[in-house]
């Protein structure tokens, strides 16, 4: 069972995240926000940016790793509720300082997002 994502799972280009920001649609919510936009890959991508002044790098690098465990085992409900879509989607989830703390404010937030993104 696989327990993190795969590489080509995280976005990692800068010209795939510019692309993002200036044709995604964007969603927010209590101490972050979404951005989608569809990839036509067939799977899902992600990249988790804390913004500036988050905090220490453990408090930052936390946040992201609960981010993609939250996203990574959402894809997974969604993808066994609905049929396998033919495109995919790209999202760049971006946290605010002090906004967010704790998984279950976290898992929350960051559901709620993706619920909508989805819903279009």
């Amino acid at each position: 069972m696989r327990r993190s994502l795969t590489k080509r799972e995280i976005i990692r280009k800068k010209e795939d995240i510019d692309r993002i920001f200036r044709l995604g649609r964007s969603y927010s919510g209590q101490g972050m926000r979404l951005i989608s936009l569809d990839n036509n890959l067939g799977f899902d991508r992600i990249i988790v940016i804390p913004r500036k002044h988050f905090g220490t790098a453990v408090e930052r690098n936390k946040a992201r790793r609960r981010s993609k465990e939250i996203f990574r085992c959402y894809e997974k409900r969604i993808n066994s509720e609905e049929p396998v879509e033919e495109e995919g989607k790209d999202y760049v989830l971006i946290l605010y300082p002090g906004k967010v703390s704790g998984f279950s404010l976290l898992e929350s937030g960051f559901i709620e997002l993706l619920d909508r993104s989805h819903r279009k």
